[in-house]
């Protein structure tokens, strides 16, 4: 992912991620999808004329052109291998400074374009994704910028546009060990991503994907209980109170708001969202965002809680005034005052609302550090 995108469409936008970003001032990235078309780009042009293009531009989804320093190149009688380094800009990217190579063979007229997974990208061993079993893992929308470009460089240098395309990524198979892949079933390295190739910093978008895929994959396995986790721990509370298998974990980290509105489109029996207190007390009070940055606890909130659970005065002040959420809970467990069971069981309640009706039964689990459930609501 590079910086070119500068005055490619996000700076003149009036609103949206465009705007967004010109405020922030931070320098937006590409995807690995728009990384894969360059080096694709670059390696049949070689294959085609004997050079590489150096920089390789490309043509995104929504019209911006890119241009792509390349970092390996390889040419021979029989394939052609161009390698570009992902620039993920300022988003913190775990590809960020990959190396995402394309090696081009020719393929006997009509065969169109096959694509293949090489050293470091994944395979998909689950249903539930865009792509079928057994597939490489390269999303639709890059196969096509891909197929595309090929078309486009066939017909100026007198090609077919019948080709292999191996992609692979430099120590995929590592970096993907911090992604969802493995849960997702999507094993031996990293996925070719990207609907726009352009990465927004801090959008979050690659999560929330990650959440939305995950819910896809439950269905597709026939999971009808489905649980958001804010974290390891609380995946292991889910998966002793439940059973629950991996694949109908949802990593949700601080995106509730991501997990309720996707379920409400595509609906499941029974969600649990499991996480620690202090984080649960967040959604309880209407936050959908949980992240530190974007909302905090609110004590008094919780002191109101403490007031219908029974609390008086001296201990509502307690609470209002304690340090953290979890001093806040200590309190009131030592006073025999459910705070625990009042969090869940509201945070059940405003999971609801986002709902909006949808035939999904919900419960809530809080804990604390260690693992200990501390509330929880009913089914509702």
């Amino acid at each position: 992912m590079n910086s070119e995108e500068q005055g490619a469409g996000a700076g003149e936008a009036k609103g949206g991620r465009g705007a967004q970003l010109k405020h922030t001032g931070l320098r937006p990235g590409w995807t690995t999808g728009a990384c894969a078309t360059a080096a694709t780009t670059a390696a049949y042009t070689a294959l085609l004329t004997g050079e590489f293009p150096d920089p390789v531009a490309i043509t995104l989804p929504r019209g911006q052109t890119p241009s792509f320093a390349l970092a390996a190149e390889e040419l021979t009688d029989t394939y052609a291998m161009a390698g570009i380094v992902k620039d993920a800009g300022d988003d913190p990217d775990v590809t960020h400074g990959a190396l995402v190579r394309a090696t081009v063979r020719r393929l006997p007229m009509g065969a169109g374009v096959v694509f293949l997974a090489g050293p470091g990208v994944g395979t998909v061993t689950r249903p539930g994704l865009p792509l079928a079993v057994g597939e490489p893992a390269v999303n639709p929308v890059p196969r096509r910028m891909m197929s595309e470009h090929v078309a486009e460089v066939a017909g100026r240098h007198g090609g077919t546009g019948d080709v292999e395309i191996t992609l692979s990524v430099d120590h995929g198979e590592e970096i993907a060990r911090s992604t969802w892949n493995p849960r997702l079933g999507i094993l031996g390295g990293l996925s070719i991503l990207g609907t726009t190739g352009i990465v927004v910093p801090y959008s979050c978008s690659a999560w929330i994907d990650s959440i939305r895929r995950g819910v896809d994959v439950a269905r597709a396995a026939g999971h009808t209980h489905v649980a958001g986790c804010t974290g390891s721990t609380s995946e292991r509370t889910v998966v002793a109170e439940y059973g629950i298998p991996e694949e109908a974990l949802l990593d949700m980290g601080d995106f509730a708001g991501a997990v309720l509105k996707y379920i409400r489109r595509h609906p499941v029996d029974r969600l649990t969202i499991c996480g620690g207190f202090a984080k649960l007390s967040k959604l309880a009070a209407g936050h959908l965002d949980l992240h530190s940055g974007r909302s905090q606890v609110d004590k008094g909130f919780l002191a109101e809680l403490a007031r219908r659970g029974g609390a008086g005065e001296a201990l509502a002040a307690e609470v209002a005034d304690a340090n953290t959420g979890l001093a806040a809970l200590q309190l009131c467990m030592a006073a025999g005052v459910p705070l625990g069971e009042l969090v869940a069981t509201t945070a059940r309640d405003e999971a609801l609302a986002v709902l909006r009706g949808a035939p999904v039964a919900v419960d809530v689990i809080c804990v604390d550090r260690a693992g200990t459930v501390v509330g929880r609501s009913t089914v509702a």
